[in-house]
């Protein structure tokens, strides 16, 4: 099985994709998961209507920067119009995959009837598919859940429909809104997905690993998979899942190779929002990176260290008590 996916005429170089993340999926965040092998990182979820105004803070969602394998731009909103200029906007700064957000189960999201909200307006949502992709000449994608509840599960049928106006992949989260992110992950429910269209299909929810790619693979027949919560404080996650997929050894960063990551990271943040916002944002990769430090530490010492660290304010502070503290935990394996 090839490890690469044609989504209309881009091709992607893997099977594992990383999921749009609000407040994560960032461009440093996008920049080092590339560098270490992820083939599609997506935006985070950007407010058509807000992207189109110009709002500082949205733009900076969608900034698509230097060094990435693949520009994708997540969208999310309701008025066709108004997400068919956002994405002529994003095609026009660089994005070469335009996703349409049918997925995200936050209240502030469909409280205003969108995100996974769309999918009880089956009719909308084919509508703004269809706007979308005779607004740009890039390809079109959609994110999507199981269904709003599992008294409507609807994701074959709109699914079917997105692609009958131009969507060339779908990706599907193993769960319904209602569920939020409880319960487990339904991997075989999304095969009615698969069978409903004749584009790539992209199995979502509960993949951390090779074990559960595998999985998720075999029971939906999905033609790859994304990783969203997994990736946390492992940017290198694509790249590993890939080779378990394919049967390949993967040795992991060791404990050097990740501070150095953790730092690039950093630095990369601090010069793209500036100091300040760049120290606030990267606190919740930082954690990150504590939690899946790669060496034995009872959790409530690494949580004392992620505390201590996360309150810091000075930047250069940072850098050293990073350093310190993977410096640490080698110390006492080595005594």
């Amino acid at each position: 099985m090839s490890n690469k996916l044609k989504v209309g005429e881009i091709e992607v170089g893997g099977r594992v994709w990383i999921a749009p993340m609000t407040g994560v999926s960032d461009l440093p965040f996008r920049r080092a998961a590339s560098r270490l092998g992820a083939p599609y990182v997506a935006t985070e979820m950007v407010a058509s209507d807000e992207f189109a105004r110009g709002r500082p803070d949205v733009v900076r969602r969608a900034a698509v920067g230097e060094g990435l394998p693949l520009m994708v731009v997540q969208l999310v909103g309701r008025d066709p119009a108004t997400m068919a200029q956002g994405a002529r906007l994003a095609a026009r700064a660089g994005a070469e995959i335009i996703d349409i957000n049918f997925g995200c189960p936050a209240r502030e999201v469909t409280g205003v009837a969108c995100g996974s909200a769309l999918m009880r307006e089956p009719d909308l949502a084919e509508s703004i598919v269809d706007a979308v992709a005779q607004a740009v000449d890039v390809p079109v994608t959609v994110k999507m859940r199981l269904g709003w509840d599992a008294a409507s599960l609807n994701a074959p049928e709109l699914a079917a429909r997105c692609v009958g106006v131009g969507a060339r992949a779908v990706t599907v989260h193993g769960r319904t809104r209602s569920q939020f992110y409880k319960g487990a992950a339904d991997w075989a429910a999304v095969a009615g997905v698969k069978a409903a269209v004749d584009v790539p299909v992209i199995v979502n929810g509960d993949i951390v690993d090779g074990e559960t790619a595998r999985q998720a693979l075999a029971l939906s027949g999905a033609d790859g998979v994304m990783v969203g919560r997994g990736v946390y404080g492992r940017p290198w996650i694509a790249a590993e899942i890939e080779a378990a997929l394919a049967g390949q050894p993967f040795e992991g960063p060791d404990a050097p190779t990740r501070l150095a990551i953790v730092l690039a990271h950093f630095e990369d943040a601090l010069n793209f929002y500036g100091a300040r916002l760049g120290l606030r944002i990267f606190r919740k990769h930082l954690a990150a990176y504590i939690d899946n430090a790669p060496w034995p530490m009872q959790a409530e010492a690494r949580r004392a260290a992620r505390s201590r660290l996360c309150r810091l304010e000075d930047p250069s502070e940072v850098k050293s008590e990073l350093a310190a503290l993977w410096r640490g935990p080698e110390a006492r394996l080595a005594a």
